[in-house]
């Protein structure tokens, strides 16, 4: 994995794999992964040293566990933002004498690197927070689902497992907890950003094609091999250790009274200091632009681009459940941006990553880039209208309202919120009066014609122009 691209650095790579230089023989420093946390609440500074060791915290029964997650009014911190302890409970509860918990580990929002950070730093807090569930919804197998891009992290991340097992905290009767057996073991995902939802990770974790399942049953009540499985990201369970040895109460006087506790963003666009900030939930978003060196702000992604467009004219506004809630990621636009094209690169981002399960988001998010493309090609050539834009408005209801899970419906957002923001970029693109076709019918049937081997005159239709 390269880090820290710029132009200079991309050139002298083309430089070695033009020359066929090994891997091995290229600069060290190329592939150094730098943690960049500029500012660290509670989950970025750890554990503190008088904390509560695990055994002590799973001396107390399920039931005062998980009434502590409850009174915290902990949400989950993968965008969603469902409370934790309504969905423990419910796997608490599902029929069956078999639960597991998993760490969703899959990371794959763009502009999001928060999750590999705690991994590298804070794997212990982490896998507390897992055990703690586990112990809480009676579960006795973990997983510990791994990005295949954080790769590099698996040995460190093993190591930190075997440990454990070695002081007793995973195992046969973990934590000296008599009857409490549970263990982690980590799977790695091979980079499909669909299975970053919980049913669509749970079939890869099966050993599946990664698309999401048709719900109800949700995995609560039937999730890996049928069993109720509690599925939470990297920074809940991280949250969950230090509740567990702090109090609810503690985590619910932090933010606000819908949205407690403290919230990691990645920054990263155009601004001074790019990195990792943590802050309570309630903070404006006005306070980390500031605070990360952003300048001439146009707008910011909040929540990758599945999340919101803000623009920042409402940098009053403050990350929250109850007003822009985040997945983590933080991507500031200033000025020198077209947002158009920001949204442009977002549809094709979704478009190539939909996994195809149904035709909403398969077919609409390929209709979408094509409508946005051209519209790009069509400046000052004439050649979109009025009604280009209004297509890519019915494109946008049809996928939030019928596509097969929440990641297809996200897949407009980018477009919606530009459209209805930054409505002149789209505007200054459609320029004809009426509506200008662009399908080349005769270009269309070229797959026909590889697929049947002609190439014969009879095979093409002959026009002088695209219909």
């Amino acid at each position: 994995m390269i880090t820290r691209l710029d132009p200079a650095r991309v050139d002298a790579l083309a430089d070695l794999l033009f020359a066929g230089t090994p891997v091995e023989q290229w600069p060290v420093e190329w592939f150094e992964v730098v943690d960049g946390v500029q500012r660290a609440d509670v989950l970025l500074s750890g554990l503190t040293a008088d904390a509560p060791t695990l055994p002590a915290v799973l001396a107390q029964s399920p039931q005062v566990l998980l009434d502590e997650v409850a009174t915290s009014g902990l949400r989950g911190r993968g965008g969603a933002g469902f409370p934790t302890a309504r969905k423990w409970q419910a796997c608490r509860d599902a029929a069956g004498d078999r639960r597991i918990v998993v760490c969703n580990a899959d990371e794959g929002e763009p502009g999001t690197f928060k999750d590999r950070v705690l991994l590298a730093r804070h794997a212990d807090a982490v896998f507390d927070g897992m055990t703690v569930a586990a112990r809480a919804v009676g579960a006795q197998q973990g997983f510990l689902y791994l990005r295949g891009e954080y790769r590099f992290l698996l040995p460190q991340l093993e190591a930190v497992l075997a440990r454990r097992r070695a002081q007793g905290l995973l195992g046969h009767d973990a934590c000296g907890v008599v009857g409490f057996g549970f263990d982690i073991d980590i799977h790695l995902g091979a980079g499909a950003y669909v299975c970053g939802e919980e049913s669509a990770l749970i079939e890869s974790l099966e050993g599946k094609r990664g698309t999401p399942r048709i719900r109800p049953p949700f995995p609560v009540q039937a999730g890996y091999l049928g069993r109720p499985t509690v599925v939470n990201n990297v920074e809940t369970f991280a949250a969950v250790a230090h509740i567990a040895r702090r109090g609810g109460a503690w985590w619910a006087g932090i933010g606000t009274a819908q949205s407690t506790g403290t919230k990691i963003h990645s920054v990263s666009g155009d601004c001074a200091w790019p990195g990792l900030y943590e802050y309570p939930l309630g903070t404006p978003i006005a306070q980390i632009l500031a605070d990360c060196g952003a300048r001439d702000v146009q707008a910011v992604q909040v929540g990758g681009p599945s999340g919101s467009c803000v623009p920042a004219s409402e940098a009053g506004r403050a990350i929250a459940f109850e007003d822009v809630p985040s997945a983590g990621a933080f991507m500031v636009f200033d000025h020198t941006r077209d947002l158009f094209e920001v949204a442009r690169h977002f549809a094709r981002f979704f478009a190539h990553e939909s996994c195809g399960l149904c035709t909403p988001c398969r077919v609409g998010t390929e209709l979408v880039v094509r409508r946005l493309d051209k519209l790009a090609h069509a400046r000052g050539a004439g050649s979109a209208s009025a009604f280009d834009i209004e297509r890519l408005h019915d494109l946008d209801t049809v996928l939030h309202s019928g596509t097969h899970c929440g990641l297809g419906a996200s897949a407009c957002n980018p477009l919606r919120d530009t459209m209805r923001h930054f409505g002149a970029a789209y505007a200054q693109r459609a320029t004809a009066s009426q509506f200008q076709p662009d399908v080349d019918l005769d270009a269309e049937l070229s797959s026909a014609r590889r697929a049947t081997g002609r190439s014969d005159a009879g095979a093409h239709l002959h026009t002088d122009t695209p219909t």
